[in-house]
């Protein structure tokens, strides 16, 4: 199957012994860009939507280092808006999201811990919050 260039799924392999499991994660290697920002969501209600929006520049990697979520990316294919939906449900499972695609986590277990690493700095000024705005940027 091949993959989608925008947003995909794919995992890492792990260390294993008896004290335990040990996953590393280096720019460049297993995370495609150098990273810039990293940050984590938690104690989400299970019914709350997070994300809602695009980013014209930032590029990410989303991995629930505990419990699950749903991601549901909205992106372009041949000229149409095309929703693809992932779970989240292993350490080892790493979602990439580039930039202008449209993301938004729904469905967070009670021990979701969703870790996300971006190749960007925070710049409000970069995200697009309007679903009709994003459609429209690929008129």
């Amino acid at each position: 199957m091949e993959k989608n260039k925008r947003h995909y799924l794919f995992e890492v392999g792990s260390f294993h012994d008896e004290d335990g499991f040990l996953t590393v994660l280096e720019e460049k290697r297993q995370i495609p860009f150098k990273i810039k920002r990293i940050f984590y969501e938690y104690g989400v209600k299970k019914t709350s939507l997070r994300g809602k929006h695009a980013n014209k520049n930032s590029r990410f990697c989303l991995i629930s280092i505990s419990g699950s979520c749903d991601v549901i990316v909205h992106d372009v294919a041949y000229d149409k808006i095309v929703e693809t939906n992932y779970h989240l449900d292993s350490p080892n499972k790493i979602l990439y999201l580039d930039k202008m695609v449209w993301k938004t986590m729904t469905n967070f277990s009670d021990d979701c811990v969703l870790l996300v690493l971006s190749d960007c700095l925070y710049d409000k000024n970069e995200y697009i919050r309007d679903f009709n705005l994003f459609k429209e940027a690929f008129k």
